[in-house]
C-alpha cells in the first residue's frame, strides 16, 4: 500500500508549455501575473504550486533562469506555499536547457518526466482556428512528429545534476512503463524515498483517461513503491477533475491548474488557477478529506524548506 497519509496534497500547474497562450486570454504570461496566480493558488489551497516560465514578449515558453528569478521571490515573499520548477520545459529543448532552472535556483521540488513519449498536440488545431503569436501555428503541427526525449542518461543525468542542492522530484509518469523506469533508477540507489509520483492521464501519446487506465496505474505503482510513495494524478483537460475525484477516494493526491485544463466546465474557461483550486478543494471537503497545507506536505514529502532554496 501507499505511504499512509490523512491529508491530501493539492499541486496547482499555474502555467505552462502544454497550452499556448491565446487559448485563454487568463493563462498567465508575465511575471508579474505568474506570482499573482501562484500565491492566489496557495490562498485557495495548493499546497505546492507548479511552474514554467513564458517569455513576456511573445508568450513562448521558456527555461531562462532570469524569467523564474522575476517572479519567484515575490511568490516565496507573500506565500509559504513549496514552489516545484519545471525541468520538463517544452519538448522542444535540449535537456541542458530544461535542467537550468532546477540546477540554479535549487528549489524544494522539482519535475522530471520518466521516459521519451509521442507528444501530441496538434488536434488542438482543430479547436483553435486563430492564434496570436507566429510560432504556435507551427509548434502545434509539428509535434505531429515530435518526440519529447527523456533517456535514460537525461533523467540520471537530472537526478545526479541536482543531487547536492537536495532537490525533490515530482516524477511524472505519462504511462505505466514510466513507473518502470522510476523503479529502475530506485534500483539504482539514485532516487530515494520518499517518491512523488504523479500520474498523468490524457495527453495524446500517454496512457488514456479510462478508469482502468487509473487503476492500472495505480495497481503498478502499488506493487513497485509499497509504502514509499504518494500518488498524485494530473487529468488533462476535460478529465481533469473527474480523475482528482476518482484519485482522491483511492487515498491519492491530486493535481490541478491552467497548464493541465483551461476548463471549468464544459465550454467554460476558467478565469484563474484559484478558481480550479477552490473547486477541487471543495470536491475533497464534500468527501470528508482534509487539505495539506504546506507545512503538512513539507512533512510528508521530507522536503529541505524553502529556506533552502537559491531564490
Amino acid at each position: 500500500m501507499a505511504a499512509p497519509q490523512s491529508k491530501v496534497i493539492v499541486t496547482c500547474a499555474v502555467t505552462g508549455a502544454i497550452h499556448t497562450p491565446t487559448m485563454s486570454p487568463h493563462l498567465p504570461i508575465t511575471a508579474h501575473e505568474i506570482a499573482c496566480e501562484a500565491v492566489a493558488a496557495a490562498e485557495a489551497g495548493a499546497a505546492i504550486v507548479h511552474l514554467h516560465a513564458r517569455n513576456p514578449e511573445n508568450g513562448q515558453p521558456s527555461q531562462d533562469p532570469a524569467l523564474f528569478r522575476a517572479f519567484l521571490p515575490a511568490i516565496a515573499q507573500h506565500s509559504d506555499v513549496v514552489i516545484n520548477l519545471t525541468t520538463g520545459g517544452a519538448p522542444n529543448m535540449l535537456v541542458e536547457e530544461r535542467l537550468q532552472p532546477a540546477l540554479q535556483l535549487k528549489p524544494e521540488v522539482a519535475s522530471l518526466n520518466m521516459g521519451s513519449m509521442n507528444f501530441g498536440l496538434y488536434p488542438m488545431l482543430g479547436r483553435h482556428k486563430e492564434f496570436k503569436y507566429e510560432w504556435e501555428r507551427p509548434y502545434l503541427e509539428g509535434s505531429e512528429d515530435r518526440v519529447f526525449r527523456n533517456t535514460f542518461k537525461e533523467i540520471r543525468y537530472i537526478l545526479e545534476s541536482c543531487a547536492e542542492s537536495g532537490t525533490r522530484f515530482e516524477i511524472e509518469c505519462y504511462d505505466t512503463s514510466h513507473l518502470y523506469t522510476a523503479a529502475h533508477f530506485i534500483d539504482r540507489g539514485i532516487l530515494k524515498p520518499p517518491f512523488f509520483i504523479q500520474s498523468v492521464f490524457g495527453l495524446l501519446g500517454g496512457i488514456g483517461t479510462h478508469p482502468d487506465d487509473v487503476m492500472h496505474m495505480r495497481r503498478t505503482a502499488e506493487r513497485l513503491f509499497g509504502q514509499d510513495y504518494y500518488w498524485s494524478v494530473l487529468g488533462a483537460g476535460r478529465s481533469q477533475v473527474p480523475l482528482a475525484s476518482m484519485a482522491a477516494s483511492l487515498g491519492g493526491n491530486v493535481r490541478v491548474g491552467l497548464e493541465d485544463s483551461l476548463w471549468d466546465g464544459p465550454g467554460r474557461l476558467a478565469r484563474s488557477n484559484a478558481q480550479q483550486v477552490q473547486r477541487i478543494v471543495s470536491m475533497l471537503k464534500s468527501m470528508n478529506l482534509e487539505v495539506a497545507t504546506p507545512a503538512q506536505a513539507r512533512e510528508m514529502l521530507q522536503l529541505k524548506g524553502k529556506h533552502a532554496v537559491a531564490f
